[in-house]
């Protein structure tokens, strides 16, 4: 079994050969977790035993304790609901409601991204935007009080 224990910094994912790494694919939920067994696509056992309070993100390189790089973690494809606007302000308007309920929200210039939830659809739906359900990639903000550190 590999145990990680941290996230490798910017300086050092430059001198790593990403392809001999594992790959181990996360949902969003999953990345926010500091201690936890997971599986890499390849197959292989990793124990995270990370900085509690570790939001991984797409891209990050895990290493063990000897700074020996051993897995990329990679956004799971997971079930979301993508909302789009055909006006900006509709678009501000309902990126600042479903900011106000403290969701994980992905923020980018052409949508929104949030985890299936019926009421909220409901919300922005009203509010004249667009919805689709589909399985993608899902990176919330981490937060405005939360720093992605690379040490």
């Amino acid at each position: 079994m590999n145990i990680v224990t941290q996230r490798l910094s910017i300086e050092a994912k430059k001198l790593v050969d990403r392809d001999s790494l594992l790959t181990l694919a996360l949902i969003a939920e999953d990345r926010t977790r500091s201690r936890h067994r997971f599986m890499t696509v390849e197959g292989e056992e990793i124990n995270l035993q990370l900085q509690r309070g570790t939001v991984l993100r797409e891209g990050d390189i895990l290493a063990d304790a000897h700074n020996l790089a051993i897995a990329k973690v990679i956004a799971k494809p997971e079930p979301v609901i993508t909302v789009t606007a055909k006006h900006p302000l509709e678009f501000l308007r309902a990126a600042y409601h479903l900011g106000n309920r403290h969701i994980a929200l992905e923020v980018t210039e052409t949508y929104l991204r949030l985890t299936p939830d019926s009421v909220l659809e409901n919300m922005v739906l009203q509010m004249g935007l667009t919805v689709v359900h589909e399985t993608q990639p899902f990176q919330p903000e981490s937060g405005a009080y939360h720093h992605h550190h690379d040490h």
